[in-house]
């Protein structure tokens, strides 16, 4: 079998044999070039798996390579050294489509790491991963935003360039994150998600980095912080937005040195972590009221990803309730949609997007009889309830029955304040006249209404209303 072949691209003659001597030592051939021209004429001749250049060249910048690289459709991952300290030069090639970076002087641990990281990536021509190499996706949907998001994350799943996502909540960002994580090199290793929200901010630097025993009062152990146990793997920053400043500075020195030190130690320990961060927040406009580092905000958001809400695909929502209710009846049972209830929720605006979705539908199910969920089940504040077309045989009737009794509509004489209050208090003068005019039987006070005796006794919680003591 062939050993993958690397191109180096570096001026300095040392650096180059340090170079070629680590990779040939890891079973690898390589070729060598000390200029931008000689690069571009060995990539022409050759197929490569790799390609790690310098940024600064005699005839030119690396940068341009990294360019030319990821524009000719082959997918072979492209690395660039940087000086200490040039960060943003780092960010610049990530942007341009570069795969990872290394600082100078090399540290030949890390660059094993990336090497191995690269290796292990799909070559495919169009940066997406063969199929069958990767399990279905977990983001459901058949429209051109989703099949967008879903073509996007396969791109995005190749390289180690940090990834900021952003999105309403609810949306789903939690779950693209863990997509790229599954369609990247890392799947086989440790995806920890963290809610920075959720961390009180004198446990944070324990939390983010660890601590050795004795450090501290109650430091009875020594622990890895979220760095150590995503090493390897993903390291999901969610709500990054909330992180206090004296927090960012430290995640900021963390990402760019990639090495940590626990609380207590005396020395850093490197990591391999791919760095992840979502919010539904603008990041950018927490930067101008001075909420977010500038810096750490540049290193994050290298390459942006959008999940869209869910107002804007609601032709998913036909997959995405059948997959949900799937999930909600368990094995060997069955969930279904009713008449009217598809419309019916595609005329909502879903402002909670798709947790509110399985919220809603969770809470329906609970309520439904022999699991077929009605309109009445779904409980939409605001919702445009949209009742199914009558048959054919019943429209005679139907028409008869709208001729024989006039629809009234009784509208306040002033405006509500607030529909969902007024619409309340609507529902609950109802249920109380068909409550009084049965005393209180709910079973015939259900049949009154049309609706099911568990879907009135949700109603009279949710709306307190409660029998009279006798």
């Amino acid at each position: 079998m062939t050993a993958p072949r690397i191109l180096v691209v570096d001026d300095e003659a040392d650096l180059r044999e340090l170079l070629d001597i680590t990779l040939a030592r890891m079973g690898l051939d390589v070729d060598c070039a000390a200029t931008l021209g000689q690069a571009r004429a060995l990539w022409a001749a050759n197929e490569y798996a790799l390609v790690l250049t310098d940024m600064r060249l005699p005839d030119g910048l690396g940068l341009e390579l990294v360019r030319e690289v990821a524009a000719s459709g082959k997918g072979t991952p492209i690395a660039v050294v940087t000086a200490y300290g040039s960060a943003d030069n780092a960010v610049v090639a990530l942007k341009a489509g570069a795969f990872d970076y290394v600082s100078k002087p090399v540290v030949l641990d890390d660059l094993r790491v990336l090497v191995r990281s690269a290796l292990r990536l799909p070559n495919a021509g169009d940066g997406l991963p063969q199929a069958g190499t990767h399990p279905p996706s977990r983001l459901i949907g058949d429209s051109g935003a989703m099949q967008a998001l879903r073509a996007q994350i396969g791109r995005l799943a190749r390289s180690m360039a940090p990834i900021a996502i952003t999105g309403e909540s609810g949306s789903g960002k939690e779950l693209a994150a863990r997509e790229i994580h599954a369609r990247s090199a890392r799947a086989a290793r440790p995806f920890i998600a963290v809610n920075c929200g959720a961390i009180p901010e004198a446990l944070m630097e324990a939390e983010f980095f660890g601590y050795r025993k004795g450090a501290f009062t109650g430091a009875a152990d020594e622990r890895d912080g979220f760095f150590q146990a995503a090493n390897g793997g993903t390291l999901m920053l969610d709500e990054v937005a909330d992180l206090p400043l004296a927090m960012q500075v430290k995640l900021l020195r963390a990402i760019q040195e990639r090495r940590v030190r626990k609380i207590g130690a005396t020395v850093e320990e490197p990591v391999d972590v791919r760095i992840i961060s979502a919010t539904h927040q603008d990041l950018a406009h927490c930067v101008e009221t001075g909420k977010f580092r500038q810096d750490l905000f540049y290193r994050l958001n290298v390459i942006e990803l959008e999940v869209p809400p869910l107002r804007e695909r609601l032709g998913d929502l036909g997959v995405l309730t059948a997959a949900i209710l799937a999930r909600l009846a368990g094995p060997g049972q069955q969930a279904r949609l009713g008449a009217g209830v598809l419309e019916t929720l595609g005329a909502y605006a879903f402002p909670g997007n798709v947790r509110e979705l399985e919220n809603v539908l969770e809470r329906a199910l609970a309520f439904a009889d022999d699991g077929v969920i009605d309109v009445a089940g779904l409980s939409l504040k605001g919702a445009r309830v949209v009742e199914p077309a009558p048959a054919v045989a019943d429209t005679a009737v139907a028409a008869a029955a709208a001729v024989a009794v006039p629809a009234v509509v009784v509208v306040p004489a002033a405006l509500p304040n607030s529909l969902p209050d007024y619409l309340e208090q609507v529902e609950r003068d109802i249920i109380l006249r068909a409550l009084a005019q049965t005393q209180f039987n709910r079973t015939q006070a259900a049949q009154l209404l049309g609706i099911s005796v568990r879907q009135l006794r949700y109603q009279m919680q949710k709306l307190g209303i409660q029998e009279p003591e006798s």
